[in-house]
């Protein structure tokens, strides 16, 4: 549906036919670890999050899951094998 409050217009994934269903019935202002972020959208009371209404909160617990310009480093650690072991589990 369409947002009517903050962001006329524009669609809403929180807009309903009661109107927002968000708590405080509007969007709240991006955070400063939001800046740079693909989903910031301008609007009448600043910049705003397209994917989540309260962008403070996703940023509370570390990275945001909806963040689009910063990505989580995954470590892979190789694990040494004992190669007389692996040769008799190869027989299997």
């Amino acid at each position: 549906m369409q947002c009517q409050t903050i962001q006329p217009g524009a669609e809403c994934t929180f807009w309903s036919k009661a109107g927002c269903t968000f708590e405080g019935n509007a969007c709240h202002v991006v955070v400063a670890d939001c800046e740079g972020c693909g989903r910031i959208v301008e609007s009448s009371i600043g910049p705003v999050c397209t994917a989540y209404p309260a962008p403070e909160k996703k940023w509370s617990t570390g990275l945001c899951n909806f963040a689009t310009h910063r990505k989580l480093e995954i470590k892979v650690s190789t694990a040494k094998v004992n190669p007389l072991k692996a040769s008799k589990r190869g027989g299997r």
